[in-house]
């Protein structure tokens, strides 16, 4: 908020001697501005001076460009040179420099009258001005705005650069196996190899499901990088509704159940009848479930178990959490797992970026929930994620 003194004091549109008086909202704030202002009342018949009130919570770009430490604080703007009162009985502070001012208003109104008669343009009143202040830090605000924003462009495009780069890197592996499974069963149905198919059925189906498997595994990655990527420029779309989390996570590990057959994975399921409906985006929580099934079947030795549980936590969020026995993750990692790009050291020889879990914890920030893991290294991991209950 800003206010002027009175139309007394700015009738004139480029009044020599302007003051500038900061003010919070504390009413002895304001209390010393009127002081301030019944003064002037007094001299106002000494020339023409224009005051302008500026309330600091509403402008605070201006406190900073003039620096201040304390408020109510006066500053006299014009003439040259710049002069600052602050701290207590402003008031009295001003009656000792106003002679001062007045002088100096009669030495700048000399120095214009002697550079008209020079033939000389005269100097503005307004070089020290509120308006020029202002205008002053609004440029700066915007080349700094610029500066930034050019800089998120060269780190997006870095960014893209990488994903490509890796992209291209690591589908070469799943692509060719796919294309080696392909052709071998595309060997194997050729009447002259029908005598091999025969002697060892189950090799169709095994190859089938290989290419199936692989396939998945670039499916996913495709995902990854392409979410990742609209995430990452804030294009993350999400689309909430009543969502029965218990068919969804269903659903989700039918699409698996081959994987954990393979493996002779121990698949368990706790999800009781009264969790109520979950207020998010099935499409999303269903890929946030799917990066952490993967992830739990992907490090799970053959054998090993898998837990996926649902729990009521609070009235307001539905907790999921799912388990495996694979190696777990070391103490140091725990808090950097969900870091964009972060891998550890057993994943050196796999395929992916380390971008799963980032992109689930940008999902579930998105829905207001949290995600986090326990682990025990050597005993394996539990991640646990959090969605609003849905409210009718």
């Amino acid at each position: 908020m800003t206010q002027s003194v009175s139309s007394s004091f700015t009738d004139r549109p480029e009044a020599v001697l302007q003051l500038l008086l900061f003010v919070d909202r504390r009413s002895s704030s304001w209390e010393e501005a009127q002081r301030i202002r019944n003064y002037l009342d007094t001299v106002k018949e000494d020339g023409n001076f224009a005051l302008e009130a500026v309330d600091v919570s509403e402008q605070p770009y201006l406190a900073e460009h003039f620096k201040l430490i304390a408020t109510p604080t006066l500053i006299k703007l014009h003439p040259e040179p710049r002069q600052t009162l602050t701290g207590c009985n402003l008031v009295g502070q001003l009656e000792r420099f106003w002679p001062r001012w007045q002088k100096s208003v009669e030495e700048f109104l000399q120095q214009c009258h002697r550079q008209i008669e020079n033939g000389e343009k005269p100097a503005s009143t307004c070089l020290s001005s509120l308006a020029t202040s202002r205008e002053i830090v609004k440029l700066s605000d915007e080349v700094f705005q610029l500066k930034q924003e050019i800089e998120e462009l060269r780190e997006q495009m870095r960014f893209k650069d990488r994903l490509v780069s890796m992209l291209a890197h690591d589908l070469r592996n799943p692509l060719t196996s796919t294309s080696i499974a392909l052709e071998t069963l595309e060997t194997l149905n050729q009447p002259r190899n029908r005598a091999k198919r025969e002697a060892n059925p189950t090799l169709f189906d095994q190859l089938i499901q290989h290419a199936r498997t692989q396939t998945r595994q670039i499916e996913q990655m495709i995902f990854d990088v392409l979410e990742t990527s609209r995430s990452y420029d804030g294009h993350m779309s999400i689309h909430p509704q009543k969502v029965n989390l218990s068919v969804l996570c269903q659903d989700t590990l039918d699409r698996q159940i081959d994987r954990c057959q393979a493996k002779a994975l121990c698949l368990e399921t706790d999800f009781p009848q009264d969790i109520p409906f979950v207020y998010a985006d099935p499409k999303q929580v269903s890929q946030v479930v799917m990066n952490l099934l993967d992830n739990a079947i992907k490090y799970t030795p053959e054998g090993g178990t898998i837990e996926v549980s649902l729990l009521h936590r609070t009235s307001g969020k539905v907790q999921v959490s799912i388990s495996d026995t694979g190696p777990g993750i070391p103490f140091d990692k725990q808090k950097r797992i969900f870091d964009d790009r972060v891998r550890l050291k057993r994943d050196e020889n796999t395929s992916g970026y380390g971008l799963g879990l980032s992109l689930c914890q940008r999902v579930v920030r998105s829905h207001y929930g949290q995600i986090w893991v326990d682990s025990n290294p050597g005993k394996g991991s539990t991640f646990h994620f959090t969605l609003p209950v849905y409210r009718d």
